[in-house]
């Protein structure tokens, strides 16, 4: 199952809400589908320039991990791990990435979040995570 623009429009305001109503800080929003290609990105006013790459590689490694990127950094660290030896570069173990998945618990796709500490952009990805299971 595909997501549709309005599901993503949907998961893209909810964080950009989440980010002004609790934070206080602009952020980078990145969905992509369940391939890890990217499906929309976002870049609040005066998120900082070094989000925009973060936060599309973090729903990029939810999705081809099928994990989100905080459980990906706890495996990296408890195997002594590097991301590299996955042989894929763009995978990153910073938290803020989680896996979208419908109602069936189909993986639909990923989010990305990044702007704030990596615990905050985490919390943003699993309320966006939240709101597919829905469906």
């Amino acid at each position: 199952m595909d997501m549709s623009l309005t599901l993503i429009q949907d998961l893209v305001a909810k964080a950009i809400e989440q980010a002004n109503s609790e934070f206080k800080r602009p952020i980078c929003i990145a969905v992509c589908d369940q391939f890890g290609l990217l499906l929309s990105f976002t870049r609040m006013p005066g998120a900082p320039i070094r989000s925009i790459a973060i936060a599309q590689g973090k729903a990029y490694t939810s999705a081809r991990m099928c994990i989100n990127t905080d459980a990906f950094l706890e495996r990296l660290q408890r195997e002594n791990l590097q991301p590299g030896y996955f042989c894929d570069p763009l995978l990153t173990g910073l938290p803020g990435g989680s896996v979208l998945k419908n109602a069936a618990g189909e993986i639909i796709g990923a989010a990305g979040i990044s702007g704030l500490t990596v615990q905050e952009d985490q919390a943003i990805a699993n309320t966006m995570a939240a709101m597919t299971q829905k469906i």
